[in-house]
């Protein structure tokens, strides 16, 4: 099978099934057979036509005859294929754009019987139209958010950063490691990576970061085997960073941990000491957490499967540090997962509800004295502020605390930040610092 027939397989599970982009096009790159390359360049193409769907449909409106609802899917989304190869790839010929769609169509579009000629015809007027069409201007069109998602962005991160946001949204994020420095260091992982004919270079504010690529298939390679790095966008790792875990023997309790990147840390900064409680409601997630945890040589954690709104008696006041990186709407890692984009606002309306029973569940555990830290990968504020103040007006022996940041970040003093993307290369993230009163 070819690298666009996977590509327009994954397309079409995730527009008919609502399947997630990352985990369709995995399973299909394995139950295809696809090598390095192929594997990459159809990830490429449906990466590449969910983040752009939008304009694409702007192109086509000016290049079909009909209209473009009465398309069938199907067709469409063949379409969407052979216009992001002509428009965005230049390493591919449009003539190969152009005949391998035509091929999909026989194949997938049979009861379709014009649809091959359709497809044909289109794709060779862009060709040769690719000067002279209109390019989009609105925001909706020419980035492929969604309007009510624009407007929700927007209200949060201002009129000033939002065309920014829109437009990292739809840039290929980088592999962002974390080093395992109990078993190896920064610079050493450097040249071992680039024995393995990886290129790394060290992140450029977070310590013990290395940004990587030409990686393929991470997990063959043997410094991931060994345990050497896990992968972790800089902004998770911040999360942890600003919790100022000490090498010690305390007890920290990681109530949404999959797949596990926030225990990893601190169970490194703690220096392997102490006791980890990894927790997820799933138990396959849980799993991940312990192969993850093994791989690394971290004994000091322990997963256990735990649904973190509901109450363990016995944990009650007698955790040092709580991290509750709790379920949320996504919205800070579309560049990831370009599928989130097209969710519906309104389905994700009772997240804050969620997120506060579990703020409030965590805080039970955390001790007199002790830290508890919030945190989600979304940029709306009824999931982030709206959940913290609501927490502390109705628990008034919490207080924030000032972030403890690196010194590119300017100083904070409310205890809470939001990374947008755009700004320091990260994924949208909140983090918010909370302390118990003694």
């Amino acid at each position: 099978m070819s690298a666009r027939e996977t590509a327009l397989c994954a397309l079409i599970a995730c527009r008919r099934d609502g399947a997630w982009s990352n985990g369709v096009l995995k399973e299909y790159i394995s139950r295809d057979g696809l090598d390095r390359r192929d594997a990459a360049l159809a990830a490429r193409l449906a990466y590449g036509v969910l983040q752009n769907r939008y304009r694409l449909d702007f192109y086509l409106k000016q290049l079909l005859t009909g209209k473009l609802r009465d398309l069938h899917p199907v067709v469409r989304d063949i379409l969407h294929l052979g216009l992001y190869q002509i428009y965005d790839l230049d390493r591919i010929p449009d003539t190969a754009a152009v005949s391998e769609s035509v091929e999909l169509a026989k194949k997938y579009c049979k009861k379709q019987r014009f649809a091959p000629g359709l497809v044909n015809g289109v794709l060779r007027s862009a060709v040769q139209t690719r000067l002279t069409l209109k390019e989009p201007v609105s925001l909706e069109d020419k980035y492929s958010h969604p309007w009510e998602l624009i407007k929700l962005l927007r209200d949060y991160v201002g009129n000033d950063r939002i065309e920014a946001m829109l437009q990292a949204d739809n840039q290929t994020p980088p592999t962002v490691v974390q080093v395992n420095t109990l078993k190896t260091s920064a610079d050493a992982l450097l040249e071992r990576l680039r024995g393995e004919h990886v290129q790394a270079r060290p992140h450029g504010w977070m310590p013990d970061c290395l940004v990587l690529s030409g990686t393929g298939d991470l997990e063959r390679l043997p410094s991931f085997r060994d345990g050497l790095f896990y992968v972790q966008d800089a902004a998770a790792r911040l999360s942890v960073l600003c919790a100022q875990l000490p090498r010690a023997d305390i007890r920290l309790l990681d109530c949404c941990a999959a797949p596990g990147g926030k225990s990893f840390a601190a169970a490194i900064a703690m220096g392997g000491r102490g006791e980890i409680l990894s927790c997820d409601i799933h138990e396959h997630k849980t799993k991940l957490i312990s192969g993850g945890a093994a791989r690394l040589g971290l004994g000091n954690i322990t997963a256990r499967q735990q649904d973190a709104a509901e109450n363990v008696e016995a944990w009650n006041g007698a955790m040092d540090v709580v991290i509750a990186d709790v379920p949320c709407s996504g919205y800070g890692i579309i560049r990831k997962k370009p599928d989130i984009r097209y969710k519906n606002p309104a389905d994700m309306a009772g997240l804050p509800k969620i997120q506060l029973e579990i703020l409030k569940n965590q805080a039970r555990y955390v001790r007199p004295g002790g830290l508890l830290m919030y945190s989600t990968c979304t940029l709306v504020r009824a999931e982030n502020e709206g959940v913290v103040e609501a927490f502390l007006s109705e628990n008034q022996e919490f207080c924030t605390e000032p972030l403890p940041l690196p010194s590119c970040f300017p100083k904070n003093e409310s205890g809470m930040l939001a990374l947008v993307p755009g700004e320091y290369d990260t994924d949208g993230f909140f983090i918010c610092r909370l302390r118990r009163r003694p």
